[in-house]
């Protein structure tokens, strides 16, 4: 039998808790303060200065032609990350092959696609015509089977598709390999060790776990991708941000059109946060004791609330 010392209530060991200073934190007051003033200050701007034109700002968020450049900019970032995605996941693949040439292929597409920036990618399909005026498909170095204009079938949809799609797939190609490499090896051997097949494996007992990994950073792919579509103005395409361009380009309202379009970027991307945080939150069940971590839990900075003890 072990024999304990009892403290008196309100200490431990030698130490008197119950009387001990609280410690105070002078520079959380004072960084406290600096963030106030400078809150008060910009919210004074805002509701102060004239030039925003909030009027003209209200008038353009419901107006249909803002809604059609919305349109185009969502479909662009579903299709382009579907196209990253698939071809992130084929490269990933790839990239784990144990054949050399494969292997080695998909490293470079990776290195070429992420060290080329993005917007010099979306210049370069869209006058791909100057380097190709024609495109065929046909047996190489043999017959053709189908031919046609590179300018009429590389539009500024197709140029954006292609610019934004194989770029991000670079990218996933990255996430999904770190997501398969981040389980346990074990886990996979277990796995075979009671029979399962290899796509079974991997559909139950790797991918699920990788998820936990891959999830987070494709979420914040998908909110990039929102804010890259706004690249593709620059070829013409009437997304978001060239339909507003194109409005103070005539009525010289520059500052109210780029606040609509601002305040309808934020509003997508609260959207998607949300719908990522209820993603994460599905495939971490299990893996964390913290609770999910709501939205403006986010936005407020608070730390994770743990989640409640369970009685046994």
């Amino acid at each position: 039998m072990t024999l304990t010392k009892e403290h008196p209530r309100g200490t431990v060991g030698d130490v008197d808790v119950a009387g001990a200073a609280h410690v105070r934190h002078p520079l959380r007051w004072v960084a406290s303060l600096i963030v106030l003033v400078l809150a008060a200050q910009f919210t004074h701007l805002l509701w102060t200065n004239d030039n925003f034109q909030w009027d003209i700002v209200g008038r353009y968020m419901n107006a249909s032609i803002i809604g059609d450049g919305i349109a185009i900019t969502i479909e662009l970032t579903v299709i382009a990350m579907a196209v990253g995605i698939a071809g992130g996941v084929m490269l990933a693949v790839g990239r784990l092959s144990d054949n050399p040439l494969l292997r080695t292929a998909c490293g470079l597409y990776v290195w070429f696609f992420r060290g080329v920036p993005v917007l010099v990618q979306l210049v370069i399909w869209y006058n791909l015509s100057a380097l190709m005026p024609r495109l065929s498909v046909g047996i190489p170095f043999g017959p053709e089977f189908l031919h046609g204009d590179t300018n009429h079938l590389i539009t500024p949809l197709i140029a954006a598709i292609l610019g934004l799609g194989l770029n991000e797939a670079a990218y996933m190609a990255e996430i999904i390999r770190g997501g398969l490499l981040a389980v346990d090896p074990g886990q996979t051997e277990a796995a075979q060790a009671l029979g399962m097949g290899g796509g079974r494996t991997f559909r139950r007992i790797v991918l699920p776990q990788a998820m936990r990994f891959i999830i987070p950073p494709t979420g914040s792919q998908v909110i990039n991708m929102l804010k890259a579509t706004s690249l593709v103005s620059v070829i013409a395409l009437a997304d978001l941000l060239y339909t507003v361009q194109s409005i103070y380009n005539r009525t010289f309202q520059t500052i109210p059109l780029l606040l609509t379009a601002c305040l309808w970027y934020l509003v997508i991307t609260s959207i998607l946060y949300v719908g990522q945080s209820f993603i994460e939150h599905h495939y971490s069940r299990g893996a964390t004791r913290n609770a999910r971590q709501g939205f403006w839990d986010f936005v407020l900075m608070r730390r994770r609330r743990p989640a409640p003890e369970v009685s046994p």
